[in-house]
């Protein structure tokens, strides 16, 4: 049974090292909880942190299986705490198809990161959700930043072209990529490049030749990038980031100096143009309304109405008799919803548009 919201809240913000992670730990599952209850309690816990929160640099990393993630962000966490600051590592991991399991291992491989004091390792598997990170992974990270750490490391489930998601709740995105990684054009197609801050060649020591090649290759990319829809990129405006590419030994530890003074630059010139606050503002009203949708739908699943016809319309739509679109509709008004548009455009049904229905007082 876990804990009221004021004994958590006492934990995080009050406790000692150690009592402060497991309020931190309590605070996570209590906001992963899809308990009514719990959901109650977890708002009301985001409430109180909320003022606490927005000091810490959130720093987003992805790249491909392989490519040496987890290495890389336990030397990058030791390196900073050795220099005075408290990180917190949330590692998402991907959850089975088949059995809808998760392996939770990134504690495990990030053995010296685990023991230190100021570090905070929780991992959380990602459940099918798209994009690479938890449901809840926003959550967990402003409940780490309300606990006073002031670096936020969120390690994706890493499976390639859909890793974007995380872009959007994050100040830095980096994309580790791998020298000898296939074709020239590999990393170039993959639609995270256009959207990382800084990519990182990593194990670059094992062949330097090859890693120099693959930053040549990704520093043209990126240019042509600037040049296509990214005005301050192609102008090389010194007031805006210009995303760097940079090689680095993860298991080693090489180049991490290089890492941070690229990670402190893109934060100075994003705060002083402004980008910094304004991409922020713009991730809390996305994630406010990805959090609307995620209510609509277990709104309408859960509707007695929807549930007592739901059968009949799945049957008739299996064998043809009725149009998906036509159900959808149907279905969407007995809810009590409201009509249903797709959004223009859209081809998938992650991106909906509501229209409240008249209403019937």
């Amino acid at each position: 049974m876990l804990p009221a919201v004021p004994a958590i809240l006492e934990a995080i913000l009050h406790g000692d090292a150690p009592r402060r992670r497991r309020g931190i730990a309590k605070a996570i599952t209590l906001l992963e909880s899809t308990r009514a209850d719990h959901r109650a309690q977890g708002d009301e816990l985001l409430t109180a942190l909320l003022p606490r929160t927005g000091q810490a640099l959130r720093i987003g990393i992805s790249g491909v299986p392989g490519v040496g993630k987890s290495t890389f962000i336990e030397s990058l966490g030791v390196y900073l705490i050795e220099r005075g600051h408290r990180v917190a590592v949330l590692a998402v991991d991907p959850s089975s198809t088949v059995s809808g399991g998760s392996i939770l291992g990134d504690k495990t491989r990030m053995e010296r990161l685990s023991t230190l004091e100021n570090a905070y390792i929780r991992p959380s598997p990602s459940g099918g959700t798209l994009g690479g990170v938890a449901d809840k992974t926003r959550e967990a990270m402003l409940v780490c930043e309300a606990a006073g750490y002031d670096v936020v490391l969120i390690e994706t489930v890493g499976v390639g072209q859909s890793e974007t998601a995380v872009h959007g709740m994050v100040d830095l995105f980096v994309l580790l990529q791998l020298p000898n990684a296939g074709d020239d054009l590999q990393a170039i197609k993959k639609g995270v490049m256009e959207i990382a801050d800084l990519v990182v060649i990593n194990k670059a020591d094992l062949d330097e030749v090859a890693a120099m090649r693959a930053r040549t290759q990704i520093q043209s990319a990126l240019r042509l990038f600037g040049l296509h829809g990214n005005p301050q990129r192609a102008a090389h405006d010194a007031a805006y980031w210009q995303p760097q590419v940079l090689q680095i030994s993860g298991l080693k530890g090489e180049g991490l100096d290089a890492f941070w003074g690229a990670v402190v630059q893109f934060r100075e010139v994003q705060t002083a143009n402004g980008r910094l606050a304004m991409r922020r503002q713009q991730q809390s009203l996305a994630w406010m309304w990805e959090r609307i949708d995620t209510g609509l739908r277990e709104a309408f699943r859960t509707s007695p109405q929807v549930r007592e016809v739901l059968p009949a319309v799945q049957e008739n739509v299996r064998l043809g008799q009725l149009a998906a679109s036509t159900a959808a509709r149907q279905l969407l008004q007995r809810s009590g919803i409201g009509n249903y548009v797709p959004a223009a455009g859209s081809d998938s049904d992650m991106h909906h548009t509501y229209r409240p229905g008249p209403s019937k007082e």
